[in-house]
């Protein structure tokens, strides 16, 4: 009898040191990084992935919040954000299972091949079974996931995205100031009316306005064609490095290579899933808790949506063309950038947008002078690179799109000033609502 006492005491160490066998704050870039596998299958445009990434973390938000008091619920900074409280009951499942699960199950749902994430599902569960994770708990976490991932998906559909096919065409504007479709494929322009989708933090597409881009000018003499000379001399003279720096931030998610009458494609990670990934290297470096850790995620995610809807507004409203275009017309018929023009208006920088703004959260959470080396690249064949902290990755990023040849000068150093905007105010709403993580270097700002 004394024995079976023993055993049955020993039971809930002995489980609690089975399940330390699976890494769960690893598993989170993991998760992660199966959405990224998917949206590159898809070729999910850039400002669509960033909107797949926030909300398949928000309900791993909310399923932590709802464990764990010290993380403040999403409500307190999503104003828009319909509330969902889980019935079941907290002893009854493991929620960072159910977290796990629920990143997965919403992309599952949301993405157009989301049934390619069965498979990391199944996985997850084969890998905490063999880890000895009662089954029971296991099910019940599941079935936790399942439940706020539906709830997750009501709520998304309101942010105005399915109302997106519905639009006219896009047609380009007729003049020579104006963006119009690059080779090699001249794909039409993605996402015309992304800014109609519901941002989550700011208030508006248009609450962050940047300075208004040089005007446009055929004169030689010109600021505009000054801009493009630089464009245009700075892709002949690239050093090595320069050439890394492009490449490695290029994040085109669809590239088309020709070689005679024949075309073909290859798929790269977004802009949006490059900092997603930059986010799980420094979780790791910090050494984050698993709360921690989907915070980070989930703040990060939600900055690179709101990004992303005011720089699209600016896109379309300025509708500038494109460095290809200009110099092909005006200055060298035969000149080719290094990385292929994306198909979407010139002003602001995308990139230069959204590093920005993902930059500040980070540096917010982790300090401003957190050191990583960034691998996210090396599945494309190109080699890490090292930084001494997020604004500097941010800054190379802008400065790529210049050695790239695929904006100006303006778009970029705007670009940079629109997403800090961006960032810093995402910031004050993630300090007004108390969210905060633990372990980490105090934030110094921008």
């Amino acid at each position: 009898m004394k024995r079976l006492i023993v055993l049955l005491i020993g039971l809930p160490v002995w489980l609690r040191a089975q399940q330390r066998t699976v890494s769960f704050t690893d598993r989170i870039p993991a998760a992660i990084f199966s959405l990224s596998k998917v949206m590159m299958h898809d070729v999910v445009n850039p400002p669509a992935a960033s909107r797949y990434y926030a909300y398949c973390m928000m309900g791993a938000y909310e399923i932590t919040s709802q464990h764990d008091t010290a993380v403040r619920p999403i409500g307190r900074l999503i104003g828009s954000y319909s509330t969902y409280t889980l019935a079941a009951d907290k002893k009854s499942y493991d929620y960072r299972i159910a977290a796990l699960y629920c990143i997965l199950e919403t992309g599952k749902l949301l993405l157009p091949s989301g049934f390619m994430l069965e498979d990391d599902e199944k996985k997850l569960v084969s890998d905490l079974a063999k880890a000895r994770i009662p089954p029971a708990i296991i099910q019940a976490s599941v079935a936790v996931a399942i439940d706020m991932a539906a709830h997750i998906i009501i709520w998304s559909k309101k942010d105005n995205y399915g109302k997106l096919s519905a639009k006219l065409r896009y047609t380009p504007l007729k003049g020579d100031a104006y963006w119009y479709p690059t080779p090699p494929a001249y794909i039409e322009a993605v996402e015309p009316n992304w800014k109609t989708i519901r941002p989550l933090v700011i208030d508006s597409a248009t609450q962050f306005i940047p300075l208004p881009p040089i005007a446009f000018s055929k004169d030689s003499n010109s600021a505009f064609y000054r801009q493009a000379v630089e464009v245009y001399q700075t892709a002949k003279a690239l050093t090595p490095v320069q050439l890394h720096i492009a490449s490695f931030w290029d994040c085109n998610p669809f590239v088309v290579s020709t070689a005679g009458h024949m075309s073909i494609g290859f798929k790269k990670i977004s802009p949006g899933g490059h900092w997603m990934s930059i986010t799980g290297i420094a979780v790791k470096k910090a050494g984050l808790s698993f709360n921690s850790s989907v915070i980070l995620h989930t703040m990060v995610a939600v900055t690179l949506m709101d990004a992303f809807i005011s720089c699209w507004e600016e896109k379309y409203r300025s509708n500038r063309i494109r460095p290809e275009t200009y110099i092909n017309r005006y200055i060298d018929i035969k000149w080719q950038p290094l990385l292929q023009t994306p198909p979407f208006p010139e002003y602001t920088s995308g990139h230069s947008v959204i590093s920005a703004a993902a930059a500040g959260v980070l540096t917010h959470f982790l300090g401003d002078h957190f050191a990583y080396t960034d691998n996210s690249e090396v599945i494309f064949e190109i080699a890490a690179r090292s930084f001494t902290s997020f604004n500097q990755a941010a800054a190379e990023a802008a400065i790529s799109r210049l050695y790239g040849g695929i904006h100006f000068r303006d778009a970029i150093e705007n670009g940079q000033q629109e997403g800090r905007a961006v960032g810093m105010k995402i910031v004050e709403k993630i300090q007004v609502a108390g969210i905060k993580i633990t372990g980490s270097v105090p934030g110094t700002g921008f």
